[in-house]
């Protein structure tokens, strides 16, 4: 299993940027996918990025490509989510997940483990 837990939220203006990390303990961080998901109010949870187990590949959402970017620290067992150009539709409680899979994958039930999520807020 694996504990994860995301920090790095917080209130922002449009443009603004905002980077979350999400910390992992419990067995070897390195042996998983990770990704990053985000539900605002009344919504369903929405893909936003995976990475793969070296970092070497990656996957975003159409929404956030270009603004977003992804990346972990295996060393740290640690996962980022760099958001630059945020936008009030960005708003929502971002999510860490964690796979035990072979590819990247957006679908939120490949997914085994999950963070208890940080609220991000973008004002206009």
């Amino acid at each position: 299993q694996v504990q994860l837990v995301e920090s790095g939220g917080g209130l922002v203006q449009a443009g603004d940027s905002l980077r979350l990390s999400c910390a992992a303990s419990g067995r070897a961080f390195s042996v998983y996918i990770m990704g990053w998901f985000r539900q605002a109010p009344g919504k369903e949870r929405e893909f936003v990025a995976a990475i793969s187990r070296s970092g070497a590949t990656t996957y975003y959402a159409d929404s956030v490509k270009g603004r977003f970017t992804i990346s972990r620290d295996n060393g740290k067992n640690t996962v980022y989510l760099q958001m630059n150009s945020l936008k009030p539709e960005d708003t929502a409680v971002y999510y860490c997940a964690a796979s035990g899979g072979g590819v990247l994958r957006s679908t939120y039930t490949y997914y085994n483990y999950w963070g208890q999520g940080t609220q991000v807020t973008v004002s206009s």
